[in-house]
């Protein structure tokens, strides 16, 4: 059957929700190009999803291993719910808001790293993270989770599944006369005197069943009741820790974005130093060459200074010797 390709959909919906209009729309347009108007009709029915569900996505076609792991661990919660395990749940809560947290933050990594995305300031991520919670209470959501093909966020009250055992009332009276003593038709039914004693024993039986269903239910009210009280201080004392866990990713989230800018205008200085470093050494260099030619230009210019003066004192030394000379033979 004619249909836009798996890959078609998928580059759809990891497109940005404020491209999506414009690039499904070229879609279509190149279906019809192609001749395939079967096609241009299913690509013009995809719907641009919430920049929640885009995220959502993002992880779904990006990271679906991530996303897989949500089915064990919910599982895992509705199983010790159900069993009313409190440590093990605490231990399972604890993981949850772990692994939502992981995958809210690959979210927004994935988000910056995505051409024309929406800023990261911008982005809804507590609906986000509702949607996952819900994907770990709600196997339906799960299934569109996986699929991504999320067209809005989602939200759930709770996780798991909270029993709800069924009651029947068993109802009835006295047992049917076997084949033997079946009365013949049309023949009145002789009452014996076992007969006549069910028929009062019937009524007492009856009302003593539907005793024993009452308080079968009540009972079970009140454990569903007991339960839910459990439940609900597992819950509050979750929320309580899920919020006090963001507000600290919140704020290990900044101080690790202030602490990258800082290394990252550390970086660009000691880069700027280290270029004047070089630069420096360089000169220095040349200097010592400049000098060490000075040096030897100085020596020569001593030796050759030290050989006029030589010469120069010979000279007179030469020339008082002939003026003396002359003096006598006068």
């Amino acid at each position: 059957m004619p249909g836009p390709s798996h890959d078609l959909i998928e580059q759809l919906y990891g497109t940005p929700p404020d491209r999506f209009v414009a690039a499904r729309d070229a879609a279509v347009a190149e279906a019809r190009r192609t001749g395939d108007p079967a096609t241009a009709r299913e690509i013009a029915k995809l719907r641009r999803p919430t920049v929640a569900a885009w995220l959502v996505n993002l992880l779904a076609l990006r990271r679906p291993e991530l996303v897989a792991g949500l089915a064990e661990l919910a599982e895992a919660l509705r199983a010790a719910q159900r069993d009313l395990r409190g440590p093990k749940l605490r231990e399972l809560s604890a993981q949850r808001r772990a692994v939502v947290a992981a995958l809210v933050a690959e979210a927004r990594t994935l988000a910056a790293d995505t051409e024309d995305a929406p800023p990261v300031s911008r982005l809804p991520l507590a609906e986000v993270e509702a949607t996952l919670n819900a994907a770990l209470a709600d196997p339906q959501v799960a299934a569109q989770v996986r699929s991504g093909r999320l067209l809005r966020a989602a939200s759930y009250a709770g996780f798991g599944e909270v029993p709800r055992p069924q009651l029947r009332l068993v109802t009835g009276g006295a047992a049917e006369p076997s084949g033997g003593g079946r009365p013949a038709p049309g023949e009145p039914a002789k009452r014996t005197g076992r007969t006549r004693e069910a028929d009062r024993a019937a009524p007492a039986g009856e009302a003593d069943r539907a005793a024993r269903a009452r308080a079968a239910e009540r009972a079970e009210r009140a454990e569903r009741a007991k339960r839910r009280q459990v439940l609900e201080r597992e819950l509050a004392k979750a929320r309580t820790d899920q919020d006090r866990a963001e507000a600290e990713l919140t704020g290990a989230t900044v101080a690790e974005r202030d602490a990258a800018d800082t290394l990252a205008a550390i970086e660009v200085e000691l880069a700027e130093v280290e270029r004047r470093r070089a630069g420096a050494e360089q000169e220095v260099s040349r200097r010592k060459l400049a000098r060490r030619a000075a040096e030897r230009a100085a020596s020569a210019a001593r030796r050759h200074a030290g050989d006029i003066e030589g010469a120069w004192e010979a000279l007179l030394a030469e020339e008082g010797t002939a003026g003396t000379g002359a003096d006598t033979a006068h």
